[in-house]
């Protein structure tokens, strides 16, 4: 009988192979194994917030996702994963050398620091081993690399965007810290975003990835959170908060207590403690728990506010106004609280209307509201601002005579600064006894009080504070309410 004998690979390429079908099914594997070549002195620490990033950009590069947002703390290993691992990770293990990358970021020396890194691991023999992808001699540089299948991966400045189309466009903290202080920067980061970075993209199959850490509330993702943009959502705070759980289709944040820490391995309790006392509250607030609040804010804290289902019986109410006449969305709006101060000395917020309109449709908004609380609780005194200069006394006279007749509404100039006419309702509000009607409106103006005074709106608590004021002081009537009156 004639025997067979079967030859097998050399065991090494065996290794190879198991390795290669490893990291096809896993960018997390292959992020596991590529760590080497790209920190060879640093020992890898792990954790499942790693797994998170992954699991999106993988749902990106099987076409389920085109627009990502990932907001994430510093350290995470965000710009590593994302500008560096996940391009070689489609050119190889996923066998797609022909996609195309765009990476950007606030400064382009940091956008060349991926690229570099991005372009040692694949020129690496251990990339080269297991996926043999040859770069063009004609296009090797610094700031740009190209394969022979066409695929390629440039680093630019964000504000300087121009030029080349990306099947990916990874956009890696379009602000620096600095930026975040400058309305000028601020707004130069909203015009790229919305109007230069979409004109980067290939097609409708490609994707757009920004990975970063909160700055302001008018950043980039504050930007696409505004707008309601449709873009999946992974936020991940340092500490967790069990009210603000971050859940995608891809990922439910795991932890389950209050201050939980999201990556233990890198940053154990010690290190994210001297991180917040070095950083400051602000700071922390919008780099770790990735919930900005602008600097000199915090005249409000979320939680001095309790919540009441029903109001007392025998409540005094005042209707405060804040008034703007634009559509536009990215300007003020007009705010109108209504207060009610209840017998047990309680102040309650009974109910918040903001809204974006022209200058005819405010008036009518004023009329029905006033209206309407008539209709609810009685006459309700109610509270408008009056301009300086005769032009604002005759708007406010208008406002009395024709669109308010017959309502117990007066008109008065504001007196100080925003924050100076906010400090006794915020005073009340700490020592616990400010209470907000349960309502639709109460997360709109929570995330307002909690940036106030110098978030990007400013209507609600201004209205709140001319309603508190108000409610507070004893005012005889003004002989414009009581001609007002007389006329009925």
């Amino acid at each position: 009988m004639k025997r067979i004998e079967l030859s097998l690979p050399p065991l090494t390429e065996i290794e190879r192979e198991i390795e290669r079908r490893s990291c096809a099914r896993s960018l997390a594997e292959f992020a596991r194994r590529a760590w080497h070549i790209l920190e060879p002195a640093t020992p890898l620490k792990w954790g499942w917030a790693l797994d998170a990033i992954c699991a999106h950009l993988e749902a990106v590069s099987r076409g389920e996702v085109k627009l990502l947002l990932m907001n994430v703390p510093p350290g995470t290993m965000k710009s590593l994963l994302t500008g560096v691992i996940w391009p070689a990770w489609e050119w190889g293990p996923l066998g797609q050398p022909e996609k195309r990358f765009l990476s950007t970021a606030h400064k382009q020396d940091l956008a060349i620091r991926d690229n570099l890194k991005c372009r040692r691991l694949i020129q690496s023999e251990w990339y080269q081993d297991r996926w043999p992808i040859a770069l063009t001699t004609d296009q090797n540089a610094k700031t740009k690399f190209e394969n022979d299948r066409t695929g390629f991966r440039e680093a630019m400045a964000f504000q300087s965007m121009t030029g080349s189309r990306g099947d990916r466009v990874i956009l890696d903290d379009p602000l620096s810290a600095d930026d975040a202080n400058s309305d000028a920067e601020l707004l130069a980061a909203e015009r790229t975003f919305l109007e230069a970075l979409p004109t980067r993209v290939n097609n409708d199959e490609s994707a757009i990835v920004v990975i970063m850490q909160r700055l302001h509330e008018r950043d980039t993702s504050g930007l696409i959170l505004s707008k309601g943009l449709p873009y999946i959502h992974l936020m991940l705070p340092m500490r967790f908060e069990p009210d603000r759980q971050c859940v995608t289709p891809y990922f439910a944040d795991p932890r389950t207590k209050a201050g939980e820490l999201l990556f233990p391995e890198r940053f154990p309790k010690e290190q994210v403690d001297l991180l917040e006392r070095t950083l400051g509250s602000y700071a922390s607030a919008g780099q770790l728990q990735q919930r900005p609040v602008p600097r000199g804010g915090g005249l409000f804290k979320r939680s001095w506010f309790g919540t009441v289902k029903a109001l007392p019986t025998g409540c005094r109410f005042v209707r405060g106004w804040d008034l703007a006449a634009t559509e536009d969305e990215e300007a003020a709006a007009t705010a109108g609280c209504l207060m009610a101060l209840a017998p047990d000395g309680r102040f309650i917020i009974a109910n918040m209307v903001r809204e974006q309109f022209g200058p005819m449709a405010v008036e009518k908004l004023l009329r029905n509201t006033a209206d309407q609380d008539r209709a609810e609780h009685g006459q309700v005194r109610g509270s408008i601002p009056q301009d300086p200069g005769q032009a604002g006394k005759a708007q406010a006279q208008h406002m009395l005579r024709h669109v308010l007749v017959g309502h117990d509404y007066h008109a008065s100039p504001e007196t100080g600064d925003k924050e100076t006419r906010a400090l006794p309702l915020a005073a009340q509000a700490e020592a616990g006894n400010v209470f907000l009607m349960q309502g639709a409106w109460n997360e709109a103006f929570l995330t307002e009080a909690e940036s106030f005074p110098t978030g990007k709106w400013k209507d609600q608590i201004d209205a709140a504070s001319r309603a508190f004021t108000e409610l507070t002081t004893k005012r005889q009537p003004s002989s414009t309410t009581t001609a007002v009156q007389g006329l009925f």
